[in-house]
């Protein structure tokens, strides 16, 4: 029987995952003290998150990490959701705090994540954690982003030097991977809707990093042949014959004709960005060693 075929253009974030996450457990079992728990804050119900929830749960338990889920009422005050998160900062039986999105509308999430201390941050989304990546400061950063430089290494490009394309500048993707990038020599161009001809930029891209939310928005016209393309959009497609769909920002097919490697979605960033934040849980633990947290 012959042997499946396998293009080797489509990279597999699951495999970078797996080898992540054993680095990750390794350096547990090899730590001086057991580490505390992540917790994971839901607040009110959501299947979207709690299907987030159970990725990261799993690959906490590959990494050998503690893990532990709360529902709060999606009815709690933003002065008693600060006061819990205060409370988790202060137990030293807590390693890392994940503040599950979205949130309630009388939530203000970015309160939220400045509340969480910049050494149980582990998401990297509090305010001085990203601030810390324009310093190049880049050991505790946004998990996405954090993925899609991880795969852009995985394609063995030096990246200095190298010309990127970041297409979207959100807070918690593109501007904190642009600025990885840049601190890692990259010479990287944010491109957003206001740009007049993103084409213009991605053709001569060595390197294309999307993040906008609109399926397929990204042809073949518009890589450059050999160029790598980081797909990190996620959306949900109705195909005509009725079909639900998760596909990306990229139109993968097609684009598949022209790059020299690409990510796929689903699996491509995605497990990638969950060995992100048990890596960056790592950290955590280290910095808090340091820092006398932890005795």
């Amino acid at each position: 029987m012959n042997a499946p075929f396998i293009d080797h253009r489509l990279m597999d974030g699951r495999a970078v995952q797996a080898r992540i996450l054993a680095d990750v457990r390794a350096q547990v079992e090899a730590a001086a003290r057991p580490l505390g728990k992540l917790i994971s804050i839901s607040i009110g119900e959501s299947p979207g998150v709690a299907a987030y929830v159970r990725n990261q749960e799993r690959g906490a338990a590959k990494a050998g990490i503690p893990f532990e889920q709360q529902l709060w009422p999606h009815d709690l005050t933003q002065e008693e959701c600060k006061r819990r998160i205060v409370a988790l900062n202060d137990s030293s039986d807590v390693l890392g705090i994940i503040l599950q999105r979205p949130v309630p509308a009388h939530i203000n999430v970015r309160s939220l994540q400045s509340a969480i201390h910049p050494l149980k941050d582990v998401e990297g989304m509090n305010p001085a954690s990203i601030g810390n990546i324009v310093y190049s400061d880049i050991a505790l950063a946004p998990c996405t982003a954090a993925a899609s430089v991880e795969l852009i290494r995985e394609t063995g490009l030096q990246l200095k030097g190298l010309e990127v394309v970041m297409i979207g500048h959100s807070e918690i993707v593109g501007k904190p991977a642009a600025f990885m990038l840049m601190a890692e020599g990259a010479t990287v161009t944010v491109c957003h809707h206001m740009t007049r001809s993103v084409a213009m930029h991605s053709r001569r891209a060595d390197v294309v990093v999307v993040a906008v939310g609109k399926p397929r928005l990204i042809g073949p016209e518009m890589i450059k042949p050999g160029a790598a393309v980081i797909d990190i959009g996620i959306n949900q497609i109705t195909e005509p014959d009725g079909t639900v769909r998760i596909v990306g920002d990229v139109d993968t097919d097609k684009v598949l004709e022209v790059a020299g490697w690409i990510t796929p979605v689903p699996g491509g960033v995605g497990p990638v960005t969950v060995a992100m934040l048990m890596r960056n849980s790592i950290v955590a633990y280290q910095r808090q060693l340091a820092a006398g947290w932890l005795g």
